[in-house]
């Protein structure tokens, strides 16, 4: 029959007395035995707490820890974190201003405000022109922490599959750009009738008319080709979009190759 582990070892190293009824010291919690139980006799390092008290009917009350606090609890309500008693009123840790607490900032609060400072130190570049690719990169990065925050699509594509981008919506219009995602593997055909749905346009393109709605390269300006894929146009090496960057939906007439003049757009 295996034996019964009774007891504690007393804490003050050299005693480690095995004591089958060991005490538990009210200031620092240690367990000691009956010879070291006062705070003088294991030389105890935390500052008594004041526990109880005992009204004129005899009963005992557990006044609060809490600073100016005269409450009082018949039962007691310590905190599990800094082991002191308070009321039920200065229970929890933001109520008692628990020195143990880990304040934790806002979920993407540090994203944010990290994107924040990303954008506030780009404005005054903005009347520079046209970016380079490696600056349209860097932008994009940016701005694709940014957009899923807010872009519409469709939610059951998977995570590793979405292309975000900031979509400029025809001069027409009521809103100037809208964050959308769509599939990489989808065709600029798709992306277009998709984006079109999302923005509520007129889109009348399987039509035989004068003009179609177009997907434009936001620094050339040039309408992509319907049959192209994302993917094939996110990794082009001359003039390659960007996850997270723009692209500019606009009407075109059919002879019309693309748009004269991006900066009516984005500016």
């Amino acid at each position: 029959m295996a034996e019964l582990d009774i007891g504690k070892h007393c804490q003050v190293e050299s005693c480690n007395q095995k004591d089958f009824l060991p005490f538990v010291c009210d200031c620092c919690r240690g367990v000691f035995c009956l010879v070291h139980r006062s705070r003088e006799s294991h030389l105890c390092s935390e500052e008594p707490v004041k526990r109880t008290t005992q009204g004129e009917d005899g009963t005992r009350s557990y006044p609060c820890s809490f600073q100016d606090c005269k409450g009082k609890e018949l039962l007691p309500v310590i905190c599990p974190q800094c082991e002191k008693h308070f009321c039920l009123a200065h229970r929890h840790q933001d109520d008692h201003h628990c020195e143990k607490l880990e304040v934790q900032k806002p979920r993407m609060a540090a994203t944010k405000e990290l994107v924040q400072k990303i954008i506030e130190s780009k404005d005054g570049s903005k009347s520079k022109g046209r970016r380079g690719a490696k600056n349209s990169a860097t932008a994009a990065k940016v701005a694709l922490m940014k957009l899923k925050l807010h872009a519409a699509g469709d939610k059951g594509l998977p995570q590793t599959e979405r292309t975000y981008f900031q979509v400029y919506l025809p001069k027409e219009s009521k809103d100037s750009s809208k964050p959308m995602f769509f599939c990489s593997k989808w065709s600029v055909g798709k992306v277009v009738d998709y984006a079109a749905s999302l923005a509520s346009l007129k889109n009348n393109n399987t039509l035989f008319l004068s003009q179609k709605l177009r997907l434009c390269h936001p620094q050339t300006g040039e309408a992509f080709q319907m049959d192209d894929t994302l993917l094939s146009i996110l990794a082009h090496p001359e003039a390659p979009l960007y996850n997270g960057g723009d692209v500019i939906l606009e009407y075109l007439d059919n002879e019309c190759t693309g748009l004269e003049n991006v900066a009516e757009y984005i500016t």
